[in-house]
């Protein structure tokens, strides 16, 4: 624990990111009860896994923040954790759309556009792949993946690092450290590609859902998950964020790596009660609304 080498304003601080986090879980707890007693069964556990991903980061990063020592354990299990909300959030947006069946019908004569982001956003030659049941396997597959690999390679690491052949900041291309991450980076690009496809493919027929602000706040979490705790890191390891006794610069960036987390995934938390809150009806079949359509053309 830090807390007795900490003045009054670093206390100060300690406390109210703890009281956020507090704050943050119960607010969580409260979502899921409404879950429970007003969404369909058949969605109640993928909307609260999402729900779900900002509290468990504030959580991981405010135990790393009082136990430095663990930072390595809740790293790696918000890390997991997040994996496993990428597959949830294309889950979704399938049921969202009334689930495989309903969302093949009412796509039976389109097709993907794969020329998107993260892999393939350059290329914009690429051919349109149909919709078809084995196109979404494929997808299905390629979040899945990351969601099975993912903790595969974070048990691997932590095998190797009480064994002593594994640091995270050694990035020399002898140690295990550097190959673990190239390949867990990888299978990340692979993984954020499906979701990319299919949200470029529903959001129009989801604006009603609030698909749009609900992608954005799942991109703002692996943003600030990932991207920023990696920037953060290397600025450490460079020794641009400098130490500040008795914190090495590596400790002092964890340390703000960790508030920052904690103060953004709050945030996060309160504008995800807000956008999944709001109940929205079931979308119509593709039968009735193509009905509804020869009927205006009917009437005089």
């Amino acid at each position: 624990s830090v807390s007795v080498g900490l003045d009054l304003p670093g206390r100060f601080l300690f406390a109210i990111l703890t009281l956020m986090t507090l704050i943050a879980n119960l607010v969580f707890i409260e979502e899921v009860v409404y879950i429970y007693r007003k969404t369909p069964s058949s969605k109640r556990s993928i909307i609260i896994w999402i729900n779900a991903a900002a509290p468990v980061i504030a959580t991981t990063s405010c135990i790393g923040m009082w136990i430095p020592r663990s930072t390595m354990f809740t790293d790696f299990t918000a890390a997991v954790f997040f994996a496993i909300v990428i597959h949830k959030f294309l889950m979704m947006m399938i049921k969202e759309c009334g689930g495989q069946k309903l969302l093949l019908r009412r796509f039976e004569n389109s097709s993907f556009k794969i020329s998107t982001g993260p892999c393939c956003c350059c290329c914009l030659c690429l051919p349109r792949v149909r919709i078809t049941r084995r196109t979404l396997f494929c997808l299905k597959l390629g979040t899945f993946q990351f969601a099975f690999l993912r903790p595969v390679f974070m048990f691997l690491s932590i095998v190797l690092w009480t064994d002593g052949n594994y640091t995270p900041h050694n990035l020399s291309l002898k140690g295990p450290a550097i190959w673990i991450s190239c390949f867990i980076g990888v299978l990340t690009i692979i993984a954020l590609w499906p979701v990319a496809i299919m949200f470029q493919q529903v959001r129009t027929l989801l604006v009603c859902k609030k698909i749009i602000p609900k992608f954005a706040l799942y991109q703002f979490i692996l943003i600030l998950n990932h991207l920023q705790t990696s920037i953060i890191s290397i600025l450490a390891m460079q020794r641009i964020i400098s130490c500040a006794p008795p914190l090495s610069s590596l400790a002092r960036g964890a340390y703000i790596s960790q508030q920052l987390l904690i103060m953004e995934m709050f945030l996060i938390t309160l504008i995800s009660r807000v956008i999944y809150r709001r109940r929205y009806s079931d979308l119509e079949p593709p039968e009735c609304t193509t009905d509804e359509a020869g009927d205006s053309k009917q009437t005089p």
